[in-house]
């Protein structure tokens, strides 16, 4: 029995759908196919606050910005990702201020949960090294409060390290250090 082949959507396709009656539910382009997100848990949402208001404070006066999962990252033609912090820089003029997407962030976050792990550290890593713009890959696990910093070092080179309990996240190329006690603030 012959089956149908599925037509994979565009990231413009995606982004034209209206997702109506999904209030509160994310949803995100995984090489052509549409992924329902499940939401976070309580940690999760707190380290992902606490990143982002860290980077916030951090950024404020540069031509850099924090933006949280509602940003969405082009990866590549058929996936649109939505990190849980991501960073841009020179996007603070008025006409980018309708942007649903853009593909040139400087830092992606995950904030880690069961559902989402997998894939994140699998499927997204490569795509998000594809990203030229992008210096750094910051994997965060609420749960055993681990953190996975991945960072460029050259065109195609990467460094790939898990911090020890006692190291801070230093993001060289934005000038920023994330201390463990802020991302992990209760």
């Amino acid at each position: 029995m012959a089956t149908a082949a599925r037509r994979l959507l565009t990231v413009e396709e995606f982004l034209a759908l209206e997702f109506s009656g999904d209030e509160g539910r994310r949803v995100e382009l995984s090489n052509g196919t549409i992924r329902l997100m499940a939401g976070g848990s309580v940690a999760h949402a707190r380290v992902q606050q606490n990143i982002s208001g860290a980077l916030f404070i951090a950024l404020r006066g540069s031509f850099c910005r924090p933006y949280g999962p509602d940003m969405g990252v082009r990866t590549h033609d058929l996936s649109l990702r939505y990190p849980d912090v991501s960073v841009f820089c020179g996007r603070d003029k008025p006409e980018f201020d309708k942007l649903l997407e853009c593909d040139d962030p400087k830092l992606v976050v995950e904030v880690l949960s069961p559902s989402t792990k997998r894939e994140d550290v699998t499927i997204k890593l490569p795509e998000y090294q594809a990203i030229t713009s992008l210096d750094a890959i910051l994997y965060v696990d609420p749960d055993d409060e681990t953190i996975r910093l991945v960072t460029r070092t050259a065109p195609r080179g990467w460094t790939d390290v898990t911090l020890s309990e006692t190291e801070d996240v230093v993001l060289a190329s934005l000038g920023v250090t994330l201390t463990r006690a802020e991302i992990f603030a209760r």
